[in-house]
Order: structure tokens, then sequence, then C-alpha cells
């Protein structure tokens, strides 16, 4: 079975908004969904640049 390159890392609500991250680059992204849509964007820092958690480390929220 494939690993997957994709772990939840915190959630709100009944599944409605997660953080995810992306295990071979470190990007956290959230996903947020409301009745039948969703959507995905990277989560960003001050200065625009994508928030990356260490590979293989605990993730800083």
């Amino acid at each position: 079975m494939k690993e997957k390159r994709f772990e939840v890392i915190y959630k709100q609500g009944m599944g409605s908004y997660k953080i995810l991250v992306d295990k071979k680059t470190g990007v956290q992204y959230l996903f947020a969904s409301e009745g039948y849509g969703g959507g995905v964007t990277p989560l960003l820092d001050r200065e625009g640049k994508p928030i990356i958690s260490p590979i293989g480390g605990t993730p800083e929220l």
C-alpha cells in the first residue's frame, strides 16, 4: 500500500476546516468546506511565502 502524501495536523468544527501538511514538501495547506463546496489554499507567512513544516518532524502551529 502506498504511503499517504498528506497528513491532517489540525481540525476545527465538524471537519469544516483542516490544516494539511504535504509530507514530501512540508508545505501546509488550509482545507475549508461547507455543504457541497470546498477549497484548498497554501498557508502563507507575513512575507507571502508558504509555511513549511520540517519534513518528518512535528509541525509548528
